[in-house]
């Protein structure tokens, strides 16, 4: 298996927990010090950490330490692997849909012909 499907399979699983897209999300406006990243959340500081190491092990989150301050950084070679699998998919799923669309259509226009009543058919009805 090539390295690609796993990158993005771990980036699925790491924006799966909201607490996680919650840090992506702040990360996105700019770095932030670890503190400041958990201030938000109601957890203490080694859960708020674990969730941290696994966007760090995917890739989304860089760290680096200047003194006793650990500033985060977002990277965005992830999100964007997984944003063109997405457009992909999004891709395929609308031309299935057009495609669907036509046929449903070309259906029912066959169909509203062999159902409509021919004028030598209605002409058998007897005149007062």
């Amino acid at each position: 298996m090539n390295a690609a499907p796993v990158r993005i399979d771990d980036t699925f699983r790491a924006l799966a927990d909201s607490t996680r897209r919650a840090v992506v999300e702040a990360l996105g406006r700019g770095p932030a010090s670890v503190s400041d990243l958990a201030r938000p959340f109601s957890m203490a500081l080694p859960s708020f950490l674990q969730h941290l190491k696994l966007l760090e092990e995917c890739g989304l989150v860089t760290t680096e330490k200047t003194g006793r301050v650990r500033t985060c950084r977002l990277m965005p070679e992830p999100l964007a692997a997984a944003e063109h699998w997405l457009e992909a998919q999004r891709s395929l799923w609308t031309r299935r849909l057009d495609q669907l669309d036509a046929l449903l259509a070309t259906m029912k226009d066959e169909a509203g012909e062999d159902h409509d009543p021919s004028p030598q058919k209605t002409s058998h009805k007897e005149t007062p």
